[in-house]
């Protein structure tokens, strides 16, 4: 992936990535329109692969977001507490996991200490969907990044019934009967939701919601 430095940047990163999947999934979506012996299989690939571009651009297009607000080259307290956890996880994780008073005072120390500093954020090591990327899993990505979720919850019973658990039985061998119209109509949905995810980052970066308020 180019570097992501400007809005610019970051719009053409987002618009390439949700570019090729949508044709990918289109091919897909037409092949459900057809008649014939093939046409039942080609349904059932057409919904993993669905599945893989639901998962792939929900963590593709979160990191892209990441890269850009560590381009902006901000000390992590002028970042929301969001995007701190992010660059200080492993400390943070400490506080969680030790019973040591010392280890966690250590922490503290380390976190306070820091928060002069230029942020610095994982990003291939931040956004992680489990291959398993549920309501739940979307949620605490979209969370993290401080992305409100109200428009989802509408759509999260939709994500996991009729996307994630269909997926995981052709992922397993499992026979899935579903008729190309019903097809077309899951394609409808999980593409808006990944267009409206979209708008979401986009809108985040360019009215710099990634800021700390004063």
């Amino acid at each position: 992936m180019a570097s992501v430095r400007t809005l610019d940047e970051m719009q053409s990163a987002l618009d390439h990535d949700m570019a090729w999947r949508i044709k990918e999934i289109a091919v897909f979506k037409g092949g459900a329109g057809e008649n014939g012996s093939k046409r039942k299989p080609f349904i059932r690939a057409g919904v993993a692969l669905l599945y893989a571009h639901w998962e792939g651009f929900v963590k593709k297009s979160s990191e892209i977001y990441l890269e850009y607000v560590e381009s902006r080259s901000l000390k992590y307290k002028e970042l929301k507490t969001c995007f701190v956890v992010f660059g200080m996880k492993g400390k943070l994780d400490t506080l969680v996991e030790s019973r040591k008073s010392s280890a966690n005072v250590e922490a503290m120390d380390f976190v306070f200490s820091h928060l002069d500093e230029t942020a610095k954020l994982p990003i291939h090591a931040a956004i992680n969907t489990g291959s398993n990327l549920t309501s739940k899993v979307f949620s605490n990505i979209a969370t993290s990044l401080d992305i409100d979720t109200a428009f989802y919850e509408t759509k999260y019973n939709l994500i996991d019934s009729s996307l994630v658990a269909r997926r995981n039985k052709i992922a397993h061998g499992e026979f899935l009967d579903i008729e190309g119209r019903e097809f077309n109509a899951l394609v409808e949905e999980i593409t808006g939701l990944m267009r409206q995810y979209k708008t979401d980052i986009e809108n985040a970066a360019s009215q710099t919601l990634y800021m700390r308020s004063e």
